[in-house]
């Protein structure tokens, strides 16, 4: 059975927000919707579930994140997870300057948990706490071929 991973599903506090660091990232959005009704409940598994959502996609088209703003019900609050925690850990991105991502993050607020490392000498990488928590490791490939 053939399987491709389609995207990945974050809610978030402020979907806006979001958007903005993601595609200050160089993400671009493909679509933005506001979804209800019984198919969504069917769906989600959430009954009256009303939510605003937008799919990002990586310039070269191979990853996408389908965010989820939710307007009822209210979206329940949590502590940001921790790199340790069982569930959804954190998205991956390659990135060709680690410096400049880096930058681009700090403008929205977000910066890296404990400075970057070096695994190796096959890349440059960290992880920041990015938009509602969300954990977003950035990696800069260091032999560039």
């Amino acid at each position: 059975m053939p399987i491709k991973l389609e995207n990945v599903g974050i809610a978030v506090r402020d979907l806006e927000a979001t958007i903005a660091f993601f595609t200050d990232l160089g993400l671009t959005v493909l679509g933005r919707d506001t979804v209800s009704g019984d198919w969504t409940d069917t769906a989600v598994g959430l009954d009256g579930n009303h939510a605003k959502i937008a799919m990002l996609q990586t310039p070269d088209g191979s990853g996408r994140l389908e965010l989820f703003e939710y307007l009822h019900p209210d979206a329940i609050e949590s502590e940001p997870t921790r790199p340790n925690e069982i569930g959804m850990h954190r998205v991956a991105f390659s990135v060709d300057d680690l410096d400049r991502a880096l930058e681009v993050a700090a403008r929205h607020g977000c910066h890296p948990l404990r400075g970057v490392a070096t695994y190796e000498d096959v890349y440059r990488l960290t992880y920041v706490r990015g938009p509602s928590g969300i954990l977003v490791m950035l990696a800069e490939e260091l032999q560039k071929g």
